[in-house]
């Protein structure tokens, strides 16, 4: 999926409800999510210390967040067969929340795996 600049500006611009929706549209059509990894994935925590998985629908996104402490990082493809069969099991066991579409100058939501799981879930048989 190629995204033009203002495509991204708009939607980065949206309201955190907004953007999760369009999150869960994308990646139940395209099938696809992207992290950042650099001998291993990049990983962020909520305010009390619970370790968050960030995620996002395009490779373009995650590579806008490739600063700071996750300079250096590379936008990686997670098929979603891989994500609920193999990371989301993974990623309850742990303990770990996800967070959808991280901002370069900001954080997400950041669902559990069992929300954003149920959510992706109603959404496929509409694509």
């Amino acid at each position: 999926m190629v995204l033009s600049s203002k495509q991204i500006e708009s939607v980065l611009a949206l309201p955190d409800k907004k953007r999760f929706d369009h999150f869960v549209k994308v990646v139940a059509d395209v099938q696809e999510i992207w992290g950042l990894y650099q001998g291993g994935w990049a990983l962020a925590a909520t305010n009390d210390g619970v370790t968050v998985f960030p995620l996002w629908p395009a490779k373009d996104y995650a590579q806008l967040c490739a600063v700071s402490e996750w300079e250096g990082y590379e936008p990686r493809l997670i098929t979603l067969a891989e994500l609920m069969e193999d990371l989301f099991p993974k990623l309850k066991k742990m303990g770990c929340y996800l967070g959808y579409f991280f901002k370069p100058a900001g954080k997400g939501m950041t669902p559990s795996v069992d929300e954003l799981n149920m959510v992706i879930d109603s959404e496929l048989p509409e694509y």
